[in-house]
């Protein structure tokens, strides 16, 4: 399950004072489903809207992800008091445990890792992802005490493209010692949410473009959006999104056939 933030940049009322919506959700990256969403406060972050977020859930043996931003105590101690694990990725945060576990990954040549490596080749694209992964972090814990901490790892990206190459390394902080392929394939699907719902509300529902702005119509208005997605992607028939959007427009039959799945059991 991939926490992540999309911000409604439309519905924002200069006039008003009203700063733009901005939602967390929760998607369940391998069945491509919104299992919830929060509304940040205009008067805060999203970092305090998320660990509100997982405790509507039941996270029994699920992994968590979460970029940077929500690399946060608090959400390590949510996702683990529920039964979770959680794969949370670093960026100079919190102090100085990024670049403990920078050192550690990087410069400690003698600290027993696992590794694995993918190679893509795509539209003259060639990327290649090595995921490495190390659980022997009994003095990182020690100095820095971090919820549930079982083992880190790193994940560096090399991508060739028209004779240009580019490399950025990411590292994380697991409560699982998970392998280095199986964290590679979680790290990677946390970014499904981007293409698979941001991308698809903006270009199916046009979300992006969206200018309900009053009470709280447009958080209501997302989650209908969201819903409606869910709904689209249970439905087994094949077509895209967008040809089912459709379909729905024009046949009445295939419009309750949709909408009955609000009241199947994978639904309540």
């Amino acid at each position: 399950m991939a926490l992540d933030g999309k911000t409604r940049r439309r519905s924002f009322d200069r006039a008003a004072g009203q700063s733009p919506l901005h939602l967390v959700s929760a998607w369940a990256a391998e069945q491509r489903l919104v299992l919830g969403q929060v509304a940040v406060d205009g008067k805060s972050n999203e970092i305090t809207a998320v660990p509100p977020l997982p405790a509507l859930l039941s996270l029994q043996g699920t992994i968590v992800t979460a970029d940077a931003r929500h690399c946060q105590r608090a959400v390590a101690e949510q996702v683990i008091a529920q039964g979770g694990h959680d794969v949370l990725a670093l960026q100079g945060n919190p102090g100085t445990l990024h670049e403990d576990v920078r050192h550690l990954l990087d410069a400690s040549p003698s600290l027993p890792t696992a590794t694995h490596t993918t190679l893509e080749k795509e539209q003259g694209r060639i990327e290649t992802r090595t995921s490495v992964v190390a659980s022997e972090i009994a003095w990182l814990q020690e100095q820095h005490h971090w919820p549930g901490l079982a083992a880190i790892g790193k994940i560096t990206r090399t991508r060739d493209m028209s004779q240009q190459a580019s490399t950025e390394t990411a590292y994380y902080l697991l409560s699982t010692s998970l392998s280095a392929e199986r964290f590679g394939q979680v790290a990677r699907q946390h970014w499904g949410s981007e293409n698979s719902l941001h991308w698809v509300l903006d270009v199916t529902r046009n979300e992006e473009q969206a200018r309900g702005r009053k009470d709280h119509g447009p958080e209501k208005l997302a989650l209908r959006r969201r819903w409606a997605l869910n709904v689209a992607r249970l439905e087994p028939s094949k077509g895209s999104i967008k040809g089912k959007r459709k379909r729905a427009g024009w046949n009445n039959d295939y419009l309750t056939q949709l909408l009955a799945q609000f009241a199947a059991p994978h639904m309540q």
